[in-house]
């Protein structure tokens, strides 16, 4: 949401949205004038989360992910440049 509500906001001439297909179908429908470059990248399990998986998971406590330290904090300093933007 965070997301599109920049580009929203924001208007930028151009845009390069690498993301989940749907999400730059979406932008490209409601700003057809924005020059966009959109790479479509269709990831095969992102279909497969629904709401009573989450739930299941979340319920049940049987899907663990675990990351190496090191490369956890890299992609938390990246998170945290991009929660930035928006200030």
């Amino acid at each position: 949401a965070h997301m599109i509500n920049w580009v929203r906001e924001r208007r930028p001439r151009r845009l390069v949205m690498i993301t989940e297909c749907s999400m730059a179908d979406n932008v490209r429908a409601e700003l057809p004038d924005l020059e966009m470059l959109r790479p479509c990248n269709i990831c095969p399990h992102m279909k497969r989360i629904t709401l009573a998986n989450i739930l299941e998971s979340l319920l049940m406590l049987r899907e663990e992910v675990t990351i190496d330290p090191a490369l956890a904090q890299r992609a938390r300093r990246s998170v945290e440049r991009m929660i930035n933007l928006k200030n």
